[in-house]
């Protein structure tokens, strides 16, 4: 009886994840996340805090809440970019940045602009010139889903959106910042 309770289960398993592969295809279906989950699950070494961002940016894709989305990668990449900056660039970013005036990352976040944390990060070697561009480009974007505006992102904008910030995330680690 367990046997068969445990054989249901694996193949109920396999059919659902079947349906999801399936169905990730269809340019609305929801089912897409899921193909975003497992590439986010290929993330290692997120703090407790960038992984519950990134979760509820995937929650919020789940549920249409795509501005939103938008707004929890965006915070989930800059938490990760912040910690880098804190953990091994301090000292480079204080000569490169002699105006700044902080003495944690806190107040950094708080007086500095993120626009231009990402130039600094340039500027201390954490991203070169053309990924300090691409993100800017994507402060832009996660500025019209924070902000007021006519701009009203899809599934398809969402799924990108995130994926390239994963990506983005991949490439710092790779390069043992």
């Amino acid at each position: 009886m367990i046997g068969s309770l445990k054989t249901i289960l694996v193949k109920t398993r396999a059919f659902e994840k079947e349906a999801h592969g399936i169905l990730s295809y269809a340019e609305s279906a929801a089912s897409r996340v899921i193909t975003i989950e497992d590439s986010y699950r290929k993330l290692t070494g997120l703090s407790l805090k960038q992984d519950e961002l990134f979760r509820q940016a995937l929650r919020c894709t789940e549920q249409g809440l795509f501005r939103a989305a938008h707004v929890m990668a965006w915070a989930g990449l800059m938490d990760f970019i912040e910690e880098k900056l804190s953990a091994r660039k301090m000292k480079r970013l204080k000569s490169a940045r002699p105006n700044w005036h902080y003495s944690s990352m806190e107040e950094l976040r708080e007086y500095v602009s993120e626009y231009q944390i990402i130039e600094a990060c340039k500027d201390v070697g954490l991203c070169s010139k053309n990924e300090m561009k691409a993100l800017h480009g994507l402060l832009n974007k996660r500025n019209e889903c924070a902000h007021p505006s006519e701009f009203y992102p899809l599934l398809n904008e969402t799924l990108g959106f995130i994926s390239e910030i994963i990506r983005r995330i991949e490439n710092f680690k790779a390069r043992k910042l």
